[in-house]
């Protein structure tokens, strides 16, 4: 190997982990965005919803900055990656921007309105819905596999491939999850009886997330033969049941601190962690593959010189964005007080 096939190689491990690393920001941060957009529809009308509106409304809209630089980067990193995925899964993609763009819209404009009030919270509602249940078909569509004409490097499927069991299992179980990272968000942001609604809502929700992290779990390794072999082969095995201990440990944390009234902020850490974890067996999964399991990373990689020149950009945006990001929810700290907030 030369120093420049060293270096390339180095590049695109590096440009992986900074689109995994983007893709996990985005869950995240918009995750209890969107869970608190499905637990709107819980909520009456009146002072609860906009304290719940209130408590993400300075730093939602910089969120989606991490879907754009994750799709963003696997266009200019992984062009051929992208070539395959679109194709693939245009309808869960589309729907999800859709129904970004009506939540968006409606976050707005419930404030401008009285009479129409009602119709916007339904849009917030069904925006956010769909975009949980349409980011979960999407992960579920890459994890079953997408059917390519390798010697033609081209999507060889059809229009529907992406709707399976799995898949729709898959986007049940991110709904779910998103909506407990909202219930614990809100035990952290708020006070009085929502937050008690809240606790309660997060013991169902995390149950349910816990069983749905299980569920995925036992079903990927068959999807795929790569799958299998990375989990129950040799030593791996062992490394699966840490990954399951460690997920229960989480769980046991998160349940603990719920039904601790003065533990306000660690069931949102403990939540958080479980979608780390997830993510983290997730990546374990498919790597080296960004097409689980017909193309590699370094088969998909944009020429090294692109990569240098998209990683310089890179060094000096995400440090600036993490930094506006950290800030903004340092400056917006602490308890929603009905009556007041950012609108």
């Amino acid at each position: 190997m030369t120093i420049a096939e060293g270096v390339s190689f180095d590049l695109t491990v590096i440009w992986a982990f900074v689109i995994a690393f983007a893709v996990l920001v985005y869950v995240v941060l918009d995750g209890f965005d969107l869970g608190l957009g499905m637990l709107f529809a819980t909520e009456a009308e009146g002072e609860d919803r906009d304290v719940m509106m209130n408590s993400v409304a300075p730093v939602w809209d910089g969120n989606e900055t991490w879907l754009v630089l994750g799709g963003g980067g696997l266009f200019a990193a992984f062009p051929l990656a992208y070539s395959l995925i679109l194709p693939a899964l245009y309808a869960p993609i589309i729907a999800m921007l859709l129904a970004l763009i009506f939540r968006g819209v409606a976050f707005e404009y419930r404030w401008r309105t009285t009479r129409w009030r009602p119709v916007w919270d339904v849009a917030f509602i069904g925006g956010s819905a769909v975009a949980a249940l349409a980011q979960g078909i999407t992960l579920g569509g890459l994890l079953q596999g997408i059917d390519i004409d390798k010697p033609g490097r081209a999507y060889a499927g059809g229009w529907w491939d992406w709707l399976t069991p799995f898949t729709v299992m898959v986007g049940i179980a991110v709904m779910v999850g998103y909506m407990l990272l909202g219930a614990t968000w809100l035990v952290m942001k708020t006070e009085g009886p929502l937050q008690e609604r809240m606790r309660r809502k997060a013991w169902v929700l995390g149950i349910a997330t816990v069983v749905f992290i299980g569920i995925v779990s036992l079903w990927t390794p068959f999807l795929q033969d790569g799958y299998y072999s990375r989990w129950f082969g040799g030593w791996n095995i062992a490394l699966a049941a840490g990954v399951g201990i460690a997920v229960l440990a989480m769980a046991f944390g998160m349940f603990r601190t719920l039904t601790v009234r003065h533990h306000d902020y660690w069931p949102f850490v403990m939540a958080l962690g479980l979608f780390v974890l997830g993510f983290a067996g997730l990546g374990f999964s498919m790597f080296p593959y960004i097409v689980p399991v017909e193309i590699t990373i370094w088969e998909a990689a944009a020429p090294r010189n692109s990569q240098v020149f998209m990683l310089v950009g890179a060094a000096v945006l995400i440090p600036i964005i993490l930094t506006y990001t950290a800030f903004s929810y340092w400056v917006f700290r602490g308890k929603i007080i009905p009556g007041e907030g950012y609108h």
